[in-house]
């Protein structure tokens, strides 16, 4: 399996705000309670973006690593 055992990866990259986060509103609730997905973006508002969303909507971010041209971020389903 992926890191953090990730189910799903979803690919945002070249995708500008906000329309990563409504991606993901979009493909959250497609995943079971407890699993993790990994969401690929190129928007560095992602990383400000994902953590107030999950707030928002009662959902966790796992961890979040920026590298090179990518940023990963993996998105546990909590509710």
């Amino acid at each position: 399996m992926a890191e953090h055992d990730a189910v799903k990866t979803l690919d945002y990259k070249g995708l500008a705000c906000p329309m990563p986060v409504v991606r993901i509103s979009q493909e959250i609730g497609k995943v079971s309670v407890g699993q993790v997905v990994e969401v690929h973006t190129t928007d560095p508002g992602s990383l400000s973006d994902f953590p107030a969303w999950a707030k928002s909507t009662g959902q966790e971010i796992v961890e979040s690593k920026q590298e090179p041209g990518l940023i990963r971020i993996f998105v546990r389903r909590k509710k």
